[in-house]
């Protein structure tokens, strides 16, 4: 007889994402690891005294969502904003702005985030809401803020000032003056130094409270796509309290104003190897995005010949600081969601392959929401992951977006070109950039295999349920070299799973949204359900 197993999940229908066993009824769980797979009288042999039993009824088992990237500390400090996500109108961000100070009298100042673009104007429709004190509201992707006038007038920009970064533009009227639009973060930071962070005790309260949320959604590890030694060592104390339920990967940030020498703080987070929080990558931003014409395309936009958007790194910066990183043994990942973006970075890691000669880097490109058909064979040619974010595509041309008017009808073949880039053989993974969208994974599942072409004669970039499911397990495992660890359900790696309420092959696709997590099990001890 086996030594006992601490949790039998039995009568399910798991689908292990291991090539060798795709299919499984049960699985038996001791301390932090699985030590078995395979039939209901399998796993009983596991059962003893104290065993915990759960019945699945049928119903789909996986390994844990891993998602490839998210925000974890700006997306949590965000749940305390107002959130404007459902806004379809000025009065509608009036309203929740004005809900949101009401529930939390007494700030200084006010902030939300998730808007759309092209519902706020102009300063004036913030004014109305609050024109004492600083108010900034932040587009769903966080690229284009909008301030009222009084936070202009403080960060000493309403009349003069320039951006304090590349690629970064203040909107200003015919006579000079902040319509109270600002693109990306050099120009956003003025006004964000206008609200102070939360106190460190609060930061830790809101990462509990949006880590609660993630194992809710069946969430069991993230890519955090940005971060600094404060940001993990945050996490470390958590982790060293035993507060964290959520496995994060965390990046170093490297800003077009670091500096080699800066580089030692990303050494010393790629030191730390916890169960939870360990580093050993590198983020870098290439590009903004489409929304405010801050996304490097290779011809211009659409909608404004007059520009191809910009970078924040030249080739010739990119290659040096990311080929720095490189020698480090650190994975790269770039955002880049223009073409243009796409092509640098793929020139760059080109370059510093050769510099530097290959390894198993594991390098990625983050976004991709276009391509330019010469370089879809790159990813596989330079072993480059395509890390992209199904639900980022707008599902139709009704859906009030700017992002098709900007790219152009002449570009959408190869707009949010999941399939593409799987059919040239790139290593494929998925995530949802919370909270720039909604880290729920069936969310996420939903927008791959439901997409529609945008026009007659477009390509179907949709994909299967087979084809999703391993960019947010097995395939996100290996993207950050975890595949011997996690990723799939199989003997002898971190019990980290997730049953659904639902047989997930048996669901329509369109139905696919409406399912949900009813028990998570992270480190082989339940973090969700299950009573």
């Amino acid at each position: 007889m086996p030594q006992p197993a601490d949790l039998i999940i039995s009568n399910a229908r798991v689908l292990t994402q291991d090539l060798l066993l795709p299919r499984a009824a049960a699985v038996a769980v001791r301390g932090t690891r699985i030590v078995g797979v395979g039939s209901v009288e399998d796993c009983a042999e596991f059962k003893g005294p104290a065993t915990r039993m759960v019945d699945a009824q049928q119903c789909t088992l996986l390994p844990g969502f891993i998602d490839s990237h998210l925000h974890l500390l700006s997306g949590a400090i965000g749940l305390g904003h107002a959130q404007l996500q459902e806004a379809g109108s000025a009065a509608d961000v009036q309203r929740l702005l004005r809900e949101h100070d009401h529930a939390h009298a007494g700030q200084p100042g006010l902030r939300g985030l998730g808007l759309r673009y092209n519902i706020i104007s102009q300063r004036a429709q913030l004014d109305a809401v609050a024109a004492d004190r600083p108010l900034l509201v932040t587009a769903y992707d966080g690229h284009t803020a909008w301030a009222n006038t009084c936070a202009l007038q403080q960060a000493g920009i309403l009349n003069g000032g320039e951006p304090t970064g590349p690629n970064s533009v203040i909107v200003r009227d015919a006579a000079g003056v902040a319509t109270g639009e600002l693109r990306e973060a050099g120009a956003m930071e003025p006004v964000r130094k206008l609200f102070p962070d939360p106190s460190t005790a609060r930061q830790r309260q809101l990462v509990q409270h949006a880590v609660q949320l993630l194992n809710a959604a069946g969430v069991t590890s993230v890519h955090n796509m940005d971060g600094d030694l404060e940001q993990m060592q945050l996490y470390q104390a958590m982790e060293q309290a035993h507060e964290m339920s959520l496995r994060v990967y965390v990046p170093y940030h490297v800003t077009p104003a670091a500096t080699l020498e800066m580089l030692a703080e990303a050494a010393e987070m790629q030191s730390v190897r916890g169960a939870f929080v360990r580093g050993g990558a590198a983020k870098f931003f290439m590009d903004g995005v489409l929304e405010s014409y801050t996304a490097l395309l290779v011809t211009p936009y659409a909608d404004a010949l007059h520009t191809r958007g910009d970078a924040l790194f030249s080739l010739d910066h990119f290659i040096r600081m990311a080929g720095a990183c490189d020698r480090m043994g650190l994975q790269v990942a770039v955002h880049c969601c223009g073409d243009g973006a796409v092509r640098r970075a793929l020139d760059g890691f080109a370059e510093m392959r050769r510099l530097n000669g290959p390894r198993d880097s594991r390098h990625r490109i983050e976004h991709i929401e276009l391509i330019a058909p010469s370089d879809l064979q790159r990813f596989r040619k330079l072993d480059v992951i395509a890390s992209m974010q199904t639900a980022h595509c707008p599902p139709d041309m009704l859906a009030n977006d700017v992002w098709p008017a900007r790219a152009g009808h002449d570009r959408w073949p190869l707009s949010f070109a999941w399939r593409a880039v799987r059919t040239c053989g790139a290593h494929f993974v998925n995530g949802s950039d919370w909270s720039v969208a909604s880290f729920n994974p069936m969310l996420g599942l939903d927008a791959g295999l439901n997409r529609m072409p945008w026009a007659p004669g477009q390509p179907n970039d949709h994909l299967t349920l087979y084809q999703l499911l391993p960019g947010y397990t097995r395939d996100a495992a290996w993207a950050e070299f975890k595949e011997h660890e996690k990723g799939r359900v199989c003997s002898g790696l971190l019990a980290d799973l997730v049953l659904l309420d639902a047989d997930l092959e048996q669901t329509a696709p369109e139905l696919v949204k409406n399912v949900r997590p009813v028990m998570t099990v992270v480190d082989g001890r339940i973090v969700h359900g299950a009573g």
